[in-house]
Parts: C-alpha cells; sequence; structure tokens
C-alpha cells in the first residue's frame, strides 16, 4: 500500500497529503479546481476553535430550528421541502442527542490534540497565514445563553480545555472595541485565528516539496474498487475524454462529494451539505481598522464567528442553512451579517464588503468520518462540518497513522515483514 489518490484539495485532503507523505507514502492529490482551498476551504470564520466544540445534537438545537423555519433571515434556516437525504440526515441526527455530552467532550479532546500539529506544521514549513493568538470571546446577551455556556465549559474541561466567566466589564478589557450590551462571556485565552486559505495553501506547497503530485483541475468522475483502485477523471478544459489513474489505496477528503464517492465504495457516508456564509470586510481607512477587533468573538445568538485577518481585513462567518447542494450568496442571508458588523463595531466603515458562501460537510452525529471503509484499501477523513480547519490536523494525523497500520499488516501477510511476538515481562 504504498501509491494512495486522496480525493479532495481542501483543508482535510491537503493534511491528510502531508501527513502521508511525511511517513513515506506516495501520494496524488486530486482537486478538481486550479488550486487549493477554492471551495469550503476558501473563506470560513478563520477560528482554530477548541472552544467551539459543541456538537449540535442537543434538543435546543430542534426548537430553534422550529422557530425559524419561516424566517429568512434566521441564523439556522431548513428548507422544509422534503427529500430522503434530509429526512434520513435528520432522523440520524435526532437518534445521536444522546451521545451529545460525549462528542462534545471528544471533539474538545481532538481540537486542543489538533492545535500542536497545525502550528508545528507551519513553524517547520514557515507558513504565514495571518495567525493571532489572541483568544476567542464567546459573548451573551441573556442569562440563559450564559448559563448554557457554563455547563459547555465543564464538558470542554473534560476534553482538556479550560476557559473562564467573565464579566461584561471584563469583555470590555478583552475587547475594548466591542459595542452593545452583554449579560456575560466565556473566554479561551488558547484558541486562536487566521486565513485558512493561505494556509492551506502553504502546506499544499509544502507536500509538493515532500513529493506529493497534486493533479489540479482533474474532476474524479468516478471511483472503482477492484484490488487495486483506479480513479477516472476528466481535464477541466476537455471533459469529454476520460483518463483512469490505478493505486493501491484511497482516502476520500471530498467535502460534501464524499458522500456519492463513498457510495460507489461501497460505503454510507451520510454527509449533507450545511451552507455556511460569510463577509470580508475590507478596512480600507484607519478609523475601520481601529474600529475592528483583535480578539476573536463567537455570538451564540447569532451563530456569527470573527476573525482580524491582518491590518486590513475582518472576517465575519456563520449560520446555518439546511438547503441541498445549493451554493447561492443570498442578499437576505449576508445581509444580517453586515447589520451586525455596524451594531457590534460601529466604527468599521462597510462599504468594501466580500461576500462568500460554502457547503460544510455535515455528519448528523457531527463527528467526522475518519478511518476505513469496508474494502481494505478504502480510508475516508470528512464530515468536519464547522470544524474542518480546527480539527483538520488531528484526524489527518489519525488517519495516516490507520493507514500506516494496514500497509504493515499486508507487509506482514505478504512475507515481507517478519511478524513480532511481544512479551510481558
Amino acid at each position: 500500500m504504498k501509491t494512495i489518490a486522496i480525493i479532495g484539495g481542501g483543508i482535510t485532503g491537503v493534511t491528510t497529503a502531508y501527513a502521508l507523505a511525511k511517513r513515506g507514502f506516495f501520494v496524488t492529490l486530486f482537486e478538481r479546481q486550479r488550486y487549493a482551498a477554492m471551495e469550503t476551504s476558501f473563506a470560513n470564520g478563520g477560528q482554530l476553535s477548541a472552544s467551539n466544540a459543541e456538537v449540535w445534537t442537543h434538543k435546543s438545537t430542534i426548537l430553534k430550528g422550529l422557530k425559524w423555519m419561516l424566517k429568512s433571515d434566521a441564523p439556522l434556516l431548513v428548507n422544509p421541502k422534503p427529500s430522503w437525504h434530509k429526512i434520513s440526515w435528520f432522523a440520524q441526527f435526532i437518534a445521536a442527542m444522546p451521545q451529545y455530552e460525549r462528542n462534545t467532550v471528544e471533539t474538545a479532546r481532538m481540537a486542543v490534540a489538533a492545535r500542536q500539529h497545525l502550528f508545528a506544521w507551519a513553524e517547520e514549513e514557515g507558513i504565514h497565514f495571518d495567525l493571532k493568538k489572541e483568544g476567542i470571546l464567546h459573548i451573551y446577551r441573556d442569562k440563559a445563553g450564559f448559563d448554557h455556556a457554563g455547563r459547555v465549559s465543564q464538558l470542554l474541561a473534560k476534553g482538556g480545555l479550560p476557559r473562564r466567566a467573565v464579566t461584561p466589564q471584563e469583555m470590555k478589557s478583552i475587547e475594548p472595541t466591542l459595542a452593545g450590551q452583554y449579560y456575560g462571556g466565556y473566554f479561551t485565552e488558547s484558541d486562536s485565528t487566521g486565513d485558512i486559505h493561505l494556509f492551506t495553501n502553504g502546506l499544499a506547497a509544502a507536500a509538493q516539496r515532500l513529493g506529493v503530485q497534486i493533479m489540479y483541475g482533474q474532476d474524479v468522475t468516478s471511483l472503482k474498487s477492484d484490488g487495486k483502485l483506479a480513479v477516472v477523471t476528466t481535464y477541466d478544459q476537455d471533459s469529454s475524454t476520460h483518463h483512469a489513474h490505478t493505486f493501491d489505496s484511497i482516502v476520500v477528503c471530498a467535502g460534501v462529494a464524499s458522500r456519492d464517492f463513498a457510495a460507489q465504495l461501497g460505503d454510507r457516508v451520510n454527509i449533507y451539505p450545511v451552507k455556511g456564509y460569510s463577509i470580508t470586510v475590507n478596512l480600507n481607512d484607519a478609523a475601520s481598522q481601529a474600529g475592528a477587533p483583535n480578539v476573536s468573538l463567537l455570538d451564540d445568538e447569532t451563530k456569527l464567528v470573527t476573525s482580524r485577518l491582518g491590518l486590513n481585513r475582518f472576517r465575519v462567518a456563520g449560520t446555518a442553512e439546511f438547503n441541498g447542494m445549493n451554493r447561492d450568496i443570498r442578499a437576505n442571508r449576508i445581509q444580517p451579517l453586515i447589520k451586525w458588523v455596524e451594531q457590534c463595531f460601529p466604527n468599521i466603515n462597510t462599504r468594501s464588503v466580500v461576500s462568500w458562501a460554502g457547503l460544510r460537510p455535515m455528519m448528523p452525529n457531527m463527528m467526522p468520518r475518519v478511518g476505513r471503509g469496508r474494502k481494505n484499501n478504502v480510508f475516508y477523513n470528512t464530515g468536519h462540518g464547522h470544524l474542518g480547519w480546527t480539527l483538520s490536523a488531528v484526524t489527518a494525523d489519525i488517519v495516516s497513522n490507520v493507514i500506516s497500520e494496514a500497509s504493515q499488516e499486508q507487509r506482514i501477510r505478504a512475507g515481507i515483514l517478519p511478524v513480532v511476538a511481544h512479551e510481558n515481562i
């Protein structure tokens, strides 16, 4: 199992390629766009946020979804038009609710571990991505939200993440530019922010230096697994000609397309595309630069997050829209983000705003699908939902270890490696 194909050049595909190359595998990555990180990894909220590890499989999510169903600018919006995919996903979502606490703790644990890998890789490869280690401040306007955050903090602590409650006065001290009235907040000093697009492209270049072949502009049309794996592609300039590439194994890191690819490989990976929006506010004047926050924020009521990207950019992202594979950027979903900036940071000029939308690949239990498929040479690293960047480095490490173990097992069965017996002394 030396030659490995990776499907998808977003954050999970690139981190997986890098981690496998570091272990000595021959890796080929297929990406349909001409550059890395051009879809869901292009303009997310920018947070490396272990403090946002709470999974959504909580009764409050269902109640909010029902309350907001007919409100077009709601933070959580579900298109009521039924489909088998949507119905089956929500059925599994509800079935996963008893694991809410366990999965929140496990997600926090993975997020804390992911930092070590990501920061070490960035330092080793000299990747500059507007990293800010200023912490993340969660803000609450009422007692109910603040009290719920206190219960979540207990779960995060079990996962190895400390965060502390702060008063409105302390919130003002942490981030002086924040306007408005608040009941209180929670501050996680160890969290950070940066530009996912810059990081992913920097790591892709590092992976290429390690020998990874990245096939940009290659649209994967089908996957076949009969002993050897075949990846069938078309090139973006010639969709009529198909090319077949064979490999020993494959890792599916294809975001919202992973569900269809998994079906071709005999697996069920029930990912649903959950659309999120972002705006990047260009801070073109001194007043806007001074009026924009340096500390990252998470507003639990509006489900919005922020990140300061260098001197001249301010990113605001969030909302969740269950509307299938729809990638439209809707004005009535963008406008609440702009209004939020104007209310919370009135000194920022919002004249120059770049809008974006991306589809988060979400599993019903909110946990990424990482590890083996049914076939011995099929693996997955996908379904990270709203924490793709936060978890990517650790899930890449996990799946790379699984593949290394599988490769060693094959070599033992083939008689290439001796079986080592371990004795208790």
